[in-house]
């Protein structure tokens, strides 16, 4: 009995390690499609989506099934449930990433409004998160999933550089603002992504530690 739940959580885990891998996929085709005004693989971000979608409904339904069937108890409900909470964030993370993508093809229409620098490292820098998330996620590794909290603050401070960036841009020039306006919803985009991985790495820690862990912005 017990081999069998420990086989039906290793695949919820698998599944989820899966989606987690298919939105930095996105996020990275995502930045590329930016960076390079390349409309075909910003499409192909858009298309992946769906995949994200249909992978939230499967893991989900699995989660469900392992509850009805094995009627497990203390941390492994909490693995169960933290996998259950972190679909909701990857499904809206790869909304974001599809965001990015969107607006890569608004992009790629016209010349740069500038060379693309900061955008392209919240990029990098998310993809490193996911990287982290995943290594905690299968290395049992809550001091890594609190590593993930600290990026999370690298990349607002990045939003925080390109939109301050941006507003000079509109108010020297009048003419920029419809680029810059799409640009600084780029970069909200990936600043919202990172803090779906946030919610992602306080939920692992809970499941590690059962500490209900919360950055300080959290708190109010």
């Amino acid at each position: 009995m017990r081999e069998a739940l420990d086989r039906a959580l290793n695949q919820l885990l698998e599944e989820s390690l899966r989606m987690l891998s298919l939105v930095r996929e996105m996020t990275q085709e995502a930045t590329e499609a930016l960076v390079q005004a390349d409309r075909a693989k910003a499409q192909g971000v858009v298309a992946k989506d769906k995949e994200v979608d249909a992978l939230e409904l499967k893991v989900e339904n699995q989660a469900i099934a392992v509850i009805a069937r094995h009627q497990p108890v203390a941390s492994d409900l909490r693995l169960i449930f933290t996998v259950i909470k972190a679909l909701t964030d990857l499904e809206r993370a790869g909304d974001y990433a599809m965001h990015v993508a969107e607006d890569a093809l608004l992009l790629a229409q016209e010349p740069p409004l500038k060379r693309y620098v900061t955008l392209p490292e919240m990029g990098r820098r998310l993809m490193e998160m996911m990287d982290a998330l995943a290594k905690a996620v299968a290395e049992r590794d809550a001091n890594l999933a609190r590593r993930v909290l600290e990026m999370d603050d690298q990349v607002d401070g990045l939003y925080e550089e390109v939109t301050r960036e941006l507003i000079t841009y509109m108010m020297e020039d009048p003419r920029t603002i419809t680029k810059a306006l799409t640009l600084m919803r780029v970069a909200r985009s990936y600043e919202r992504l990172g803090d779906h991985l946030e919610n992602i790495a306080e939920r692992v820690i809970y499941w590690l530690t059962g500490e209900v862990y919360k950055a300080p912005e959290d708190v109010y």
